[in-house]
């Protein structure tokens, strides 16, 4: 994980009610940069997660609740034997927001050992 991540990953969640726009072209591209191998696919930020077995699959699973719940930002969630697919949206504005990507980065940093 690059320092950039780092940063990323220490930020907290800001609540959003709608009533904003969902970031630019730009701005989505600058933060995607900050992130290793996720994909902006339609209005959602998505990652595919491999693991070794269902239980390790679960873990994260688990995990990821863990973090939805402390930043108030929960993702979609694909799970399957040995993967999780994770798809990040902003549903109140119908788009990418900054938590979206803060989410994503503290995702990473767990599975780095690295957690703040």
């Amino acid at each position: 994980m690059n320092r950039e991540q780092q940063t990323l990953s220490e930020k907290s969640c800001k609540p959003c009610e709608g009533g904003v726009a969902a970031l630019a072209a730009p701005q989505v591209e600058r933060l995607l940069e900050k992130l290793d191998g996720w994909k902006v696919l339609g209005k959602e930020l998505v990652k595919t997660y491999s693991f070794k077995n269902y239980y390790e699959t679960m873990a994260f699973v688990n995990a990821t609740a863990w973090v939805s719940h402390r930043e108030n930002h929960h993702p979609d969630l694909e799970v399957g034997y040995k993967e999780c697919r994770v798809r990040y949206s902003t549903h109140a504005i119908g788009g990418l927001s900054e938590n979206d990507f803060i989410c994503a980065a503290k995702l990473d940093s767990l599975l780095a050992g690295t957690w703040p």
